[in-house]
């Protein structure tokens, strides 16, 4: 795709937005969920059924937190700071004026996003009245990102922060949609996914002719250079040491004896998807290589193949 043969969405933002046509989402007192059981597999364990089964409302009230504080993390910090810089013509590679509009309704949405995961906190702290544990001040993208933007050449580190950011946005929305169609969650919750995914859809393909645009216009031997970096990107990416030290914590904070609690800790270790092809998140990404059309490119193939079927 060439930069001219870009077109904005700037219409379907205006009449589908969520900032534009939602109605505030008002949390549920009733005997849904206020998370999917299947997204927190302690509260599946054996271990935990048998031995503080009573304990499973809290522990997804502690794990929406720390979903809701992802979404902030996630969106104030990586996207926000990758579509302002193309909205205010701070990339280096030059995107024409409509790239830029649909840039800042990114921007727009992504912070409205944050807006209302603060406001589903605050909702749900009133209504449970549990406070929440310590949450986490980073997300695994806080240092996939770095770590993969510090191997490249200074000229082309925000080529790579745009395709980091580019894959986090694909992942994310293939996420969120599989959180919207869990039928065991309260109305509100899917709700606001579902709002989540009406905007998520829009960025997602967004930021994947982005990337195409830059693919575009990138040299063979940039090209060779950050296909090599994918993998780095990758492997840091679906690491999850952020999510196993909230567990830790979220086990501490349950009133359990201790020789439950180690029982727990055992259990919960060997949980973890491993980096391959295997782990679920590697079909979103795959996607959207194959949709960014960086695929389409010999050194990015040999530079997956570890990921591809």
């Amino acid at each position: 795709m060439n930069a001219a043969d870009y077109q904005s969405f700037a219409d379907a933002w205006e009449n589908r937005a969520t900032i534009r046509t939602r109605p505030r989402r008002v949390l549920e007192d009733d005997e849904r969920l206020i998370y999917p059981t299947s997204r927190q597999p302690l509260v599946l364990s054996e271990v935990f059924l048998r031995e503080c089964p009573e304990q499973r409302d809290f522990a997804l009230v502690q794990t929406l937190y720390k979903f809701i504080n992802d979404v902030v993390i996630f969106e104030t910090e990586i996207v926000d700071k990758t579509a302002r810089s193309i909205a205010k013509n701070r990339f280096p590679v030059a995107f024409p004026f409509p790239c830029r509009y649909d840039a800042m309704t990114v921007v727009v949405d992504e912070d409205y996003h944050a807006l209302v995961a603060m406001d589903f906190m605050q909702q749900t702290m009133a209504m449970t009245g549990i406070a929440p544990i310590d949450l986490p001040h980073e997300i695994e993208l806080s240092r996939a990102i770095p770590a993969a933007v510090e191997l490249a050449p200074e000229p082309l580190r925000s080529a790579v922060e745009l395709i980091c950011v580019a894959i986090a946005e694909n992942t994310v929305t293939g996420d969120v949609a599989a959180f919207a169609r869990d039928d065991t969650v309260k109305a509100s919750i899917k709700g606001l996914m579902a709002d989540h995914l009406l905007d998520e859809g829009r960025h997602s393909s967004f930021w994947a002719r982005m990337v195409r645009i830059y693919w575009h216009t990138a040299s063979d031997a940039d090209r060779q250079c950050i296909a090599e970096i994918l993998p780095v990107f990758i492997g840091h990416y679906l690491t999850n040491d952020i999510q196993k030290a909230f567990d830790l914590r979220l086990i501490d904070a349950l009133p359990v004896n201790d020789a439950t609690r180690r029982a727990l800790k055992d259990e919960m270790a060997g949980l973890a998807f491993p980096i391959n092809r295997h782990h679920p998140l590697v079909g979103n990404i795959v996607r959207f290589f194959h949709s960014s059309s960086l695929l389409d490119t010999p050194c990015v193939q040999h530079a997956l193949r570890d990921y591809l079927v």
